[in-house]
């Protein structure tokens, strides 16, 4: 795997200011970020489209075009974020990959990838992972 060229590559939301990141957003995503975010989180493609709620139909519009919608553009940053949180907290992409695919107590039981298909529940797994960081895991 490619891992240390995947952790270069993922979104880092914090080395750009909010503006730029609501502009990239609003014009929409690169396919290829989605892409890098696929190798990044090492799930199947239509695994990750289901998770961004983008049909197999969808998927292929936006590869041909080129360019993701907001709405789209927006669930991809917020699992960009996830991962590159889990990555801090737990010191590398291969055990935040476990954690995010793995059911937590901390969630009810429920897997953080699929906690993240809701802003909501990103906020949910953002918070878990803060409280881990900082050693206070209820």
């Amino acid at each position: 795997m490619r891992t240390a060229a995947v952790e270069k590559k993922t979104h880092s939301p914090k080395a750009k200011h909010p503006t730029e990141l609501i502009r990239k957003i609003q014009k929409g995503l690169r396919f290829s970020e989605l892409e890098t975010l696929q190798n990044s989180i090492d799930l199947p493609f239509e695994r990750l489209a289901a998770k961004l709620a983008i049909s197999r139909s969808t998927l292929q519009r936006r590869k041909a075009a080129g360019r993701l919608s907001p709405d789209e553009s927006d669930k991809v940053m917020r699992l960009s974020r996830l991962l590159e949180h889990a990555t801090n907290v737990f010191g590398d992409i291969e055990r935040a990959r476990a954690w995010l695919k793995f059911p937590q107590r901390g969630l009810g039981g429920a897997i953080p990838l699929d906690y993240a298909e809701t802003e909501v529940g990103a906020r949910e797994v953002d918070n878990l992972l803060g409280r881990i960081e900082y050693s206070v895991y209820t």
